[in-house]
């Protein structure tokens, strides 16, 4: 019944998601080239054999299952794959790194029209959905036309299952769309078997099998050239409110550091200039990278990253590296990367999103947890003049990291129940 009225008032809303969408557009957040996708009107035929369509909300969630997508298209020859977001950064994102055979799409908003066209265009063959989005009528659609499908690097939290429990007819009907469940973790795997899920497995986060994040060819030099020798720590993903600590941790340290510079990757790169004014309104000399690469000269304190895709340059750079989104109630942003990368990692108090990737990471000696602007500049100017006791946080992650690299094949050992009966033969 519940998802009878959701469908009727979906029906009647499309001027309201429209004029939603408008002002979405007109705050950065929606490309304008592109939006028909976000109603189901594809940009790309939809190529020859079996498809499948993977979807993954924004950038985090996009870049784990990109060794899934690699590997998919590795076994089966034959096979492309559909990959849709809702963001620009991660449409932008996935223009650069999906491979061949695989087109990225907008993923249409949840209105029965949109939903149709999209699903009468694409006639996906397998659906791989991830973590843990849920758009009742694209859900609905995928069932209606018997789609196999599963979903992939699920998370259910202590609190959604709260909320989720109070309407087990709604998320029963929703999770029968699923045939198989991979959950992070055994605590998700529990949670989502008592709302109703089917052929739940734990099998491990695919960000521990996803690679690195790339730097792009013939930029490393030019900056290692320009950092000459310097320290550098890097806050890496900031949101509003954690550029002010860093701030604070430079002025800090950099009178016992002299030559020591601060870099800053805001999570949003269309925040670079607030960043930029807020460190040059506490005296801080500050070079925002902006369109031209610019490379930071010695007078410089704080180097203002504000590009799209480079935070694998920053990350090879930077020997100590903080998450944004972990000093305020965001849920911190994925450590496993920078880990990946040699650097000692730490993070702020509020890193709820990884609570299972970091309590390995702690339990290895692999990261290290701060509760505050004081503990970071404390423990900032200790790994910065310590190598021992950055090599031992290296080390510890070097040795999670590799523990978990498996995680995919366990995955695609799981998923051969969907994609077989879609016809799509794939080796784990």
């Amino acid at each position: 019944m519940l998802q009878s009225l959701y469908r009727g008032l979906t029906t009647v809303a499309g001027p309201a998601v429209r004029l939603y969408l408008d002002r979405r557009r007109a705050a950065g957040k929606e490309d304008p080239a592109r939006q028909a996708e976000r109603f189901g009107m594809p940009s790309h035929p939809r190529p020859a054999g079996p498809l499948v369509w993977i979807h993954a909300a924004s950038v985090g969630e996009a870049n784990s299952v990109l060794v899934l997508v690699g590997r998919l298209l590795e076994a089966a020859p034959e096979l492309s794959v559909l990959m849709t977001t809702g963001t620009v950064t991660s449409a932008e994102l996935m223009g650069r790194r999906l491979p061949a055979r695989a087109i990225h799409q907008y993923i249409p908003v949840d209105l029965p029209d949109a939903v149709d066209r999209f699903l009468d265009h694409w006639r996906p063959d397998a659906v791989l959905w991830t973590e843990s989005e849920i758009w009742p009528n694209l859900l609905a659609g995928i069932r209606s036309r018997a789609v196999p499908a599963a979903l992939v690097n699920a998370r259910m939290s202590e609190r959604s299952f709260g909320r989720w429990r109070n309407a087990p007819g709604l998320i029963g009907g929703l999770l029968s769309t699923f045939q198989v469940t991979l959950a992070q973790t055994e605590g998700d795997a529990e949670r989502l078997r008592r709302l109703g899920a089917a052929g739940v497995a734990s099998v491990g986060n695919l960000k521990f099998s996803a690679e690195p994040p790339p730097a792009a060819d013939g930029a490393m030099e030019p900056l290692r050239a320009a950092l000459d020798g310097r320290l550098v720590w890097l806050l890496a993903s900031s949101h509003p409110g954690e550029d002010e600590i860093a701030a604070a941790v430079h002025a800090s340290l950099a009178p016992a550091l002299p030559g020591l510079l601060t870099v800053i990757v805001p999570r949003h790169a269309h925040r670079g200039e607030a960043v930029a004014e807020l460190m040059r309104a506490r005296g801080l000399s500050v070079l925002q990278r902006t369109g031209e690469l610019l490379l930071p000269r010695p007078d410089h304190a704080v180097y203002v990253a504000d590009t799209m895709g480079e935070l694998g340059l920053f990350y090879r750079a930077a020997p100590v590296v903080c998450m944004g989104g972990s000093f305020i109630p965001h849920g911190g942003q994925n450590p496993v990367e920078p880990a990946q990368l040699g650097c000692a990692v730490l993070y702020g108090p509020h890193m709820f999103n990884f609570g299972e990737i970091t309590h390995k990471l702690e339990a290895a000696g692999g990261a290290l947890p701060v509760a505050d602007g004081d503990a970071l500049t404390r423990e900032t100017r200790r790994l910065l003049t310590d190598d021992r006791a950055r090599e031992r946080i290296v080390a510890g992650a070097a040795r999670v990291t590799a523990d978990n690299r498996r995680i995919i094949d366990r995955a695609l050992g799981a998923l051969s129940p969907v994609l077989g009966a879609a016809g799509i033969r794939t080796a784990a």
